[in-house]
């Protein structure tokens, strides 16, 4: 059960992060996105399909994760996640 739940809260600040991600570009322009990689992306592909792309990879990588029982750092990687990512872009938007 521990599991699921960090599963589901590793998936949530993704979208979360994936959502917020979307409106400061739309808001800022790529130049807001700190990741080169992404923000090469989002200039190649537009923000909806490197962002989709990104996030699903991510969700991906989680779900490997999950199914071999690395609970502990999914949590971590969750928390990691929310503190560098997903409260950023609320401070900013």
């Amino acid at each position: 059960m521990r599991g699921r739940v960090v599963f589901a809260l590793f998936l949530l600040a993704q979208l979360s992060d994936g959502l917020l991600t979307y409106h400061g570009i739309a808001r800022f322009g790529t130049a807001v996105e700190a990741n080169p990689i992404v923000s090469w992306y989002v200039l190649a592909f537009g923000p909806g399909a490197a962002i989709v792309g990104a996030k699903s990879l991510a969700a991906s990588c989680g779900a490997a994760l999950y199914l071999r029982a690395m609970h502990g750092t999914m949590a971590a990687l969750t928390v990691f996640y929310v503190a560098v990512a997903v409260l950023p872009w609320l401070h900013l938007l």
